[in-house]
């Protein structure tokens, strides 16, 4: 079934991975709302794409995540799905101390996305059919030593989908992963043409594909299973097996 007809908030919506998914997702019938820091580049890409929304949201602010979440509800009510893809990625040097940025990482890319989730739940509850995609890394199993936090951010994203969806299971509100490989984005300053990354092009045509499977709780392009996989044990089987057998 493919994904359309919804109203999509996407996070990190003016570039790399969040503007792709935001145009294609418009292009497949979706209403989507993109949301970033800077207004110049909000403005820039809904000029290029009529009748796209833009919000203004820092996902270091906590305060500012509430204050968004209560503006697309309000003015999107139909609001039923939302892409956590905002992030950030630096190289760290742990010998010589790299605090400040790791906290930075973290506050990005873990505490946003669990903020602007927990604001939006009560909303997407009331809808009759929602999602909420969170967006990890092939880095969550396999990381890369030289950026740390990054990598040990998206795996706690991982964890935290994984409880999350548990816990939602039994609502009207499904909750889906993004799992990108190393995309030829600017995520890291390096240039889009690296050949050794996954051609954005590529990366979203395929995504959106295993998007419009609904049977798929996990979405990772046939680039990333080598690292998606490199753990042998049937993580998820555990989860279930552990989880049912918990105090609750």
């Amino acid at each position: 079934m493919s994904f359309t007809g919804n109203t999509v908030l996407i996070t990190g919506g003016t570039s790399g991975i969040g503007r792709a998914l935001a145009e294609t997702l418009q292009q497949k019938g979706n209403n989507v709302i993109i949301a970033g820091r800077r207004r110049n580049l909000l403005d820039e890409v809904t000029k290029a794409n009529p009748g796209m929304q833009a919000v203004e949201l820092n996902m270091d602010d906590a305060a500012d995540i509430t204050r968004v979440a209560q503006q697309v509800t309000r003015d999107f009510p139909t609001l039923n799905a939302v892409i956590n893809n905002a992030g950030i990625m630096r190289a760290e040097d742990l010998k010589k101390g790299e605090l400040e940025t790791a906290e930075a990482i973290i506050t990005t890319n873990l505490l946003g996305p669990i903020r602007l989730t927990e604001a939006l739940i009560p909303h997407l509850l009331q809808q009759t059919k929602a999602t909420i995609f969170t967006v990890s890394s092939g880095l969550a199993f396999v990381p890369l030593a030289i950026t740390p936090t990054y990598c040990a951010t998206k795996a706690a994203i991982h964890s935290w989908t994984m409880s999350l969806r548990y816990q939602l299971r039994e609502t009207n509100v499904r909750v889906r992963e993004i799992i990108p490989p190393w995309v030829a984005t600017e995520l890291m300053g390096e240039k889009p043409s690296d050949p050794r990354a996954m051609p954005l092009e590529e990366f979203i045509a395929e995504t959106v594909e295993l998007i419009d499977d609904d049977t798929l709780d996990e979405i990772a392009v046939q680039r990333v299973l080598p690292l998606r996989n490199a753990a042998k044990t049937d993580e998820l089987a555990f989860f279930r097996q552990f989880n049912a057998s918990a105090p609750h």
